[in-house]
């Protein structure tokens, strides 16, 4: 019972190296919002809300990324708090507020997915809902922060579509395959996912 007990607390508690990851992937989304603001910005005069909506899911890759590499409560709200912070510091195209009620929207829908699994399903069709499921909330509070809301029904149905797929494949699917892609190179070997990973080689041998 109380090594049980020891080992729920060592599951719930955050390592220097859980800290540190989840910082390094924060500081790398606040460079690559940099640039994507760019694509954004060329996508938008080429195609709109509707074209600018396909890459959505690539500003939300951070923070499942880090859940889905650590595995423990609370990863979310961590990595897209330090996410948010590092982009208020640096400063972002879109505003502050953005940025804090973007990093909001997807702290509390991804806590919230995880936590109706209880922290046990990773799977590729799991990471993909979890990509999708944190679209909505944020997209309704950007219709009212940026005035998405003076869109006709068509436009606003068709860019949601577009960002919820934009999740699902460019946020979900692509956390999978960087997740999995640093699992086999060994780099993880001291997260929750390497550890998985030895013990379902252990028990194949």
């Amino acid at each position: 019972m109380e090594t049980s007990s020891k080992s729920k607390r060592r599951y719930l508690s955050f390592t220097t190296l859980d800290i540190v990851l989840m910082a390094m992937l924060a500081t790398a989304n606040a460079v690559m919002t940099f640039y994507l603001s760019y694509i954004n910005k060329m996508l938008n005069s080429l195609g709109g809300p509707v074209a600018t909506s396909t890459i959505v899911g690539v500003y939300m890759v951070y923070g499942l990324l880090a859940y889905y590499i650590i595995r423990k409560p609370g990863t979310a709200a961590i990595t897209y708090g330090i996410g948010g912070a590092i982009q208020c510091f640096v400063g972002t195209t879109y505003g502050i507020a953005s940025a804090i009620v973007a990093a909001l929207c997807y702290m509390v829908v991804a806590e919230a997915v995880f936590a109706l699994t209880r922290y046990k399903r990773w799977g590729t069709g799991m990471m993909m809902l979890a990509g999708g499921a944190m679209v909505p909330l944020w997209f309704v509070c950007a219709a009212n922060m940026f005035g998405y809301t003076a869109w006709s029904g068509q436009v606003l149905a068709i860019t949601l579509v577009m960002r919820l797929l934009s999740g699902i494949v460019l946020c979900g699917l692509l956390t999978k395959v960087l997740g999995d892609m640093l699992s086999r190179s060994g780099l993880l070997r001291r997260f929750a996912i390497g550890r998985k990973k030895a013990e379902h080689a252990q028990g194949i041998h």
